[in-house]
């Protein structure tokens, strides 16, 4: 809506992202999210995406954090050091241009990412070739039988 009615990079940005699939907004945790905030009081960090609990920080420090969506134990971290966690119309209502805000990303190479595989079209037949199985081990016994090996006959 702000895209269209302002002239700022900062709302097509945003609006952007929000139309992207669920594989290019990746969550971010806090860990990260303190670190890109160190130095910068007073700003919000905005986030197209999730934001989620990192268990190896002690204590998170004081900021304000607009995102999509929140883990329970991220959520409490963030009000009991004092921030705060708003919506996106509610940051349309403060900062309808983007200013004092920072715009942040997660992490795009996830492990999650080594399982998915790339698109399958007709003359792409290796398109799950380079992909990550979901397996407990690499052994001998695991995963390793017809679909697996050229040499059991299909592939």
């Amino acid at each position: 809506f702000l895209a269209r009615r302002t002239d700022s990079a900062f709302c097509a940005t945003v609006a952007k992202r929000l139309h992207m699939s669920k594989v290019n907004t990746p969550p971010i945790g806090l860990n990260r999210l303190s670190k890109y905030m160190t130095n910068k009081d007073g700003k919000i960090a905005v986030i197209v995406g999730k934001v989620t609990d990192d268990v190896r920080m002690m204590e998170c420090p004081k900021m304000s954090v607009c995102a999509l969506s929140f883990t329970e134990n991220a959520r409490k971290r963030i009000v009991a050091a004092g921030g705060e966690c708003i919506t996106f119309d509610q940051l349309a209502l403060r900062a309808p241009t983007g200013s004092n805000t920072v715009l942040l990303r997660g992490p795009e190479s996830r492990e999650a990412l080594a399982h998915f595989g790339k698109r399958t079209t007709v003359t792409n037949p290796h398109a799950y070739d380079g992909v990550k199985p979901f397996v407990r081990s690499k052994g001998r016994k695991f995963e390793k039988a017809r679909g697996r090996r050229r040499s059991r006959g299909f592939k």
